[in-house]
């Protein structure tokens, strides 16, 4: 006897409707085909370029030898992670690295803020877009034009820093040879060079705001001060927090290639961080695997940091990436 299995009534109406429904997004995709195919694009650019090379963190666990290739080289677990940690240099670059990303945080975060606050209160225009257009230039001058710049201002015998010095009654200071100032000179430096192109996104924030708050607080008796704190810094804290939490995220990955441009074997003690080291392991000492774990490392801090941040600013403030 063959025992026939009863369909409910109501799963065969959900299919039908769960069919329907897929088809209609079928449909709704294919008409708008263009808008998928850009987004494909950029899709096809980080699958390319961002995920597929993380197959070769592989190597990080492997003594890499470029004639086997990745498979082919023999595993060996956490070897260079371990090497890395128990060497004598860890503490220095980890102190070098959080000190100055630090540093520059402390340091350099508020002052795009307050820029960016001063000229909307800036009533004018003439005097707005030249201290604009003047703040903004230092962003479009190239990572090595400006460390030659630093340099060359800095040198202790013709560089006019130090004739500004000696004109004082002090004596003159070789700035790049004395792990003291590096700190500071790769900080203000990135002040100068960045400040005035981070406070366009908070201009762009302020431009947002209701001038019918600030009119209405005036009427009030409210002082401009009172007005910036109670009216814009608000308006703006949403964008703040995310700035901050991306600030915080990558408060390990310092790039390279301006901290080679100023780095000297004199200044060495103070600016020899995770980024040049790998860049030494890896490219100049041929140390892949080694380089590999380092940089892993690094890449792994960054991402905890990242995540505990945001989900700080999310309970503290519901503002948050995701």
């Amino acid at each position: 006897m063959e025992t026939k299995v009863k369909v409910k009534p109501e799963k065969i109406q959900q299919k039908k409707l769960k069919n329907v429904g897929k088809s209609k997004a079928f449909k709704k995709a294919l008409r708008s085909w263009q808008l998928y195919l850009f987004v494909s694009l950029a899709f096809l650019y980080f699958l390319i370029f961002s995920y597929l090379p993380m197959y070769g963190v592989s190597i990080a666990f492997k003594d890499y030898i470029p004639s086997e290739g990745i498979l082919g080289s023999p595993w060996v677990g956490l070897k260079h992670f371990n090497r890395f940690f128990d060497s004598y240099y860890f503490w220095d670059l980890i102190k070098n690295t959080i000190g100055i990303n630090l540093y520059s945080l402390i340091v350099g975060f508020p002052l795009p803020i307050i820029l960016a606050l001063a000229l909307n209160e800036a009533k004018n225009e003439k005097f707005k877009k030249f201290t604009q257009t003047v703040t903004y230039a230092p962003n479009f001058i190239s990572v090595v034009v400006m460390c030659g710049m630093v340099i060359s201002f800095l040198a202790p015998t013709t560089g006019i820093i130090n004739h500004f010095v000696e004109a004082l009654g002090f004596e003159r200071i070789a700035f790049m040879t004395d792990p003291k100032w590096f700190k500071t000179i790769y900080v203000m430096s990135g002040v100068w060079q960045g400040t005035g192109w981070a406070s366009v996104i908070y201009l762009a924030a302020l431009s947002g705001v209701d001038p019918a708050l600030h009119e209405a607080a005036k009427i009030d008796g409210a002082t401009r001060i009172q007005r910036i704190i109670h009216i814009d810094i608000p308006a703006i804290l949403p964008t703040i927090m995310i700035v901050l939490i991306m600030n915080v995220g990558s408060l390990m990955g310092m790039g390279h290639e301006k901290m080679l441009l100023l780095q000297n074997p004199l200044n060495l003690e103070s600016s020899n961080v995770i980024a040049t080291f790998v860049y030494q392991q890896g490219l100049i000492d041929g140390q892949y695997s080694f380089a590999a774990a380092v940089g892993l490392f690094n890449s792994v801090i960054n991402s905890v940091l990242l995540i505990a941040v945001n989900k700080f600013s999310r309970k503290l403030s519901e503002v948050s990436l995701w």
